[in-house]
């Protein structure tokens, strides 16, 4: 048995079914020292290094490209979480996760070096035997090689399975023979290998590291809409000779290596926007306070208000959800250094890091607009900041697997986990569904305590989330798994009551910590969301449920529903105006 099964965790999905106490969860204010200087060194190579060379890198500058990965080589940011023996600095996931978060400011090289980091090196550190990692991973680390991950092909992207690409043995047995394309290939114009899908013998879908060379070529670079300053291209192989050592993991065993790494790459996708996004509030704010219209700043009018405090409260309730998802991440890897132990713990959030990679990336993609709209006709300029962040943020609802796929799998997931024994799902939506039949459910207590109004609404938005799950589950069974708009509103009820629950632990600890006085405005916050999000659950959860039911079963339903999402309204306009207050003197975004 692993260090990480025999060690006590909090499990994936538990979320759903269990209360947390504030000093249970990771927040950012828990970052180290060390970790704090880890991120002030990214953001500041990156401010810069990399944010006033952008525009030669949207110009295709493929050199500059590699001497920007050398450069942050050169810092340690490329072999941070690279173990310490391929030469890189052992950090933990959340020294990691921080260093992806500020390279979300830096526009398209963040998938540069996303792609160098993440999705093009860890199938090695995960799945390559020992000589594999001795031989790339130090060149890796250093930034001499450039690595790329080739998944995708034209008849399958979300059905990565359906690959055509294959793989044969050669008749002496040293090589195995691939062939086939592959679309969509970041770093693809300069990179040195990649890691290859495709199916040996026609069927068994397997992972290889495929240098360039004789039988490896890339097509044209991609006109894209965004992140124009990474390369993107097709991957073509013919009879490819790849020796059979480059296999990663077992034959046949290439959807492990393909997901899991996705796991990964979507909470750091997650962070990524999280970063991305304070900038974006900070150039909108600042642009607001100078821009003058009617004799003042708009940055003095509501309207304008509203929208930068809604960027700043949707920002701030994503950085909660983020790394409290590393924190669980990090605490169930422990001191456990196994490689295979690892990837076990990440995959055990796998639910948790699809939710933030659909909450994150719909969070920036609301900042984007909004920064437009803030600048108005000059946001529609390639010569101002908010037109290339529209453009940018848009890839990130695609990529790492589409937001579609990625909300069916929540609810997807927590029921695979429920129907393995790991996630006793059932019994609590059972337990639910007998205290909605039941002739009086629990009043509304009038709780004492900071935020416990609020923390009430998340309890009822986890039993919205249940008692919606359940009803799909037992009218549906086996063949939920065809019923995608059901699941996608599960999905978005979860991904709210999930929001609404970190962001009210992280408010609770700082109160406890500063007092309520000097945490106002985040208790501001966290009301404004959670007042927001339960009419968002209450909508989502009544299409749902009018789905899937009629007649007396649909009315006890909605009763139940109009019991869970009770809630007194509050002043959202007065709360917004305080948070951004703060922005605006301030000139920047300061949670």
């Amino acid at each position: 048995m692993s260090a990480v099964a025999e060690k006590e965790i909090i499990k994936g999905g538990a979320f759903l079914i269990e209360e947390r106490t504030p000093e249970e969860i990771f927040t950012p204010e828990d970052f180290t020292d060390e970790q704090r200087m880890i991120a002030d060194t990214t953001r500041e190579f990156i401010d810069n290094e990399v944010r006033p060379r952008i525009p030669e890198l949207e110009q295709k500058d493929w050199t500059l490209a590699r001497e920007l990965v050398r450069q942050s080589a050169d810092l340690g940011l490329v072999g941070a979480v690279i173990p310490e023996e391929y030469g890189g600095l052992g950090l933990d996931q959340t020294s990691g996760t921080l260093i992806a978060e500020n390279m979300g400011r830096a526009a398209s090289f963040a998938v540069t070096f996303g792609a160098q980091t993440g999705i093009g090196t860890l199938p090695i550190v995960y799945f390559g035997n020992e000589e594999t990692k001795r031989k790339y991973l130090p060149k890796i680390v250093t930034g001499e090689t450039i690595p790329a991950y080739a998944l995708t092909e034209a008849g399958s992207g979300s059905d990565a399975l359906a690959a055509k690409a294959t793989a044969r043995l050669s008749e002496d047995g040293k090589f195995y023979i691939l062939n086939g394309e592959k679309m969509w290939i970041s770093n693809a114009g300069f990179a040195d290998l990649f890691i290859v899908f495709a199916k040996v013998d026609g069927d068994k879908f397997s992972g290889f590291v495929v240098e360039t060379g004789e039988g490896v070529k890339t097509g044209a670079e991609e006109h894209k809409m965004g992140i124009k300053g990474s390369s993107t291209r097709a991957l073509i192989l013919q009879d490819a000779h790849v020796p059979v050592e480059n296999l990663l993991g077992e034959v046949g065993k290439g959807a492990k290596i393909a997901f899991n790494i996705l796991n990964i790459g979507r909470f750091k996708l997650g962070a990524a926007c999280c970063g991305g996004m304070k900038l974006m509030i900070t150039e909108s704010t600042r642009y607001a306070n100078e821009r003058r219209q009617f004799g003042k700043s708009i940055s003095s009018f509501g309207a304008i208000k509203a929208k930068l405090a809604e960027m700043a409260i949707r920002t701030w309730v994503g950085e909660a959800m983020t790394y409290r998802t590393v924190g669980l991440i990090e605490s169930a890897i422990g001191d456990v250094k196994d490689p295979n132990a690892k990837l076990k713990a990440i995959e055990e959030y796998a639910a948790e890091c699809s939710i933030i990679k659909v909450a994150l990336s719909e969070y920036c993609d609301f900042v984007a607009d909004e920064m437009v709209q803030i600048y108005g006709g000059y946001g529609y300029s390639a010569d101002y900041p908010a037109e290339q962040a529209y453009r940018d943020s848009r890839i990130n609802r695609i990529f790492e697997g589409t937001n579609e796929i990625n909300r069916m799998l929540i609810p997807g997931m927590l029921m695979k986990r429920a129907m393995t024994g790991k996630l006793a799902l059932l019994p609590a939506a059972q337990s639910l569904m007998d205290e909605v039949l039941s002739p009086s459910m629990p009043g509304f207590d009038e709780d004492e305590g900071v935020l416990a109004a609020e923390m009430k609404l998340a309890q009822n938005a986890k039993k919205v989330a249940l008692m919606t799950l359940g009803t799909a589950a037992q009218k549906y069974m086996m063949a939920l798994a065809d019923q995608q708009e059901i699941l996608m509103g599960v999905a978005d009820i979860i991904t709210d009551a999930y929001a609404m629950e970190s962001a009210i632990l992280r408010a609770q600890k700082l109160a406890a910590a500063q007092g309520e006085e000097q945490s106002a405005r985040y208790l501001d916050i966290t009301r404004v969301f959670c007042n927001d999000a339960v009419e968002r659950i209450e909508a989502h959860a009544k299409n749902t449920l009018a789905a899937m039911s009629e007649g007396d079963e649909l009315r006890t339903l909605l009763a139940a529903l109009r019991r869970f999402t009770k809630l007194t309204p509050m002043n959202t306009i007065a709360a917004r105006q305080r948070i951004v207050d703060v922005l605006i003197k301030a000139n920047k975004y300061t949670y």
